[in-house]
């Protein structure tokens, strides 16, 4: 079972440009990203996939390993494809370039979702919501499971709507991804889709052309936040101080 972990990164992030390098502690933030991912357990090998050649001198280094992937990807997962496709793997796990927080029991629970049954073609993690203020934040990725586990939907609003009072929580999609390689390269190739395009969420197109998603919840407490802003930037840095 050889499972890829690939951290696509790119230079021009529109609200933070240059964010993979951008210091924290002493590293850069794609190293704490990178040395995280390196502590799974299911990992055989990681890889930078980068567009700019200042993130592959960075990560050269600290000795870890990158790849110059094209500036026309429209996504990370394009850019993981392009790792993986040469690769002799059966699985490739996209780990996000901006969470230096990162836990890697994570990447292991996708790992073993992923892998527990070959009908699996994608897997990916949840968490219940606990800060009321997330429900209305659209940065913050909603999803909603059937009873098997599987992903009936993901929005930027919250969901479900609750006619009913009930206990009933609430989950905060994890972006850390899991494919069979074999669907990763099929996936890539899909046409976008009304609801993907709409919400601006990549992950539905898998379900909008008819395939599933496995959504497991962590039993890992999410330390965020993800790099998205400098006062996202700051926090971590006060975190990781």
């Amino acid at each position: 079972m050889n499972i890829l972990g690939v951290i696509p990164a790119r230079y021009g992030s529109t609200r933070l440009p240059g964010k993979p390098l951008a210091d924290i502690c002493g590293k850069p933030l794609i190293q704490h990203v990178y040395e995280k991912a390196q502590c799974s357990s299911f990992l055989g090998a990681v890889i930078v996939a980068t567009d700019d050649e200042r993130i592959i001198e960075a990560v050269q280094a600290f000795n870890g390993n990158a790849v110059l992937t094209s500036k026309e990807h429209p996504n990370g997962t394009c850019r993981v494809a392009e790792v993986a496709e040469n690769m002799n793997v059966d699985y490739v796990i996209n780990i996000q370039g901006d969470e230096p927080l990162l836990d890697p029991r994570m990447i292991d629970e996708v790992a073993l979702a992923l892998t527990e049954n070959e009908d699996i073609v994608s897997a990916t993690l949840c968490a219940p919501l606990c800060d009321e203020a997330d429900l209305s934040n659209p940065n913050v990725v909603k999803v909603v499971r059937d009873c098997r586990g599987f992903a009936l939907y993901f929005s930027r609003s919250p969901i479900p709507y609750f006619r009913v009072k009930t206990p009933l929580p609430v989950y905060e999609h994890i972006g850390i991804y899991g494919y069979r390689k074999d669907f990763l390269m099929k996936y890539v190739k899909l046409e976008a889709t009304p609801l993907s395009t709409a919400e601006s969420l990549e992950q539905l197109k898998i379900l909008e052309h008819g395939y599933s998603m496995k959504v497991v919840e962590t039993a890992v407490s999410h330390r965020g936040p993800s790099v998205d802003t400098l006062e996202d930037l700051n926090a971590v840095r006060r975190i990781l101080g």
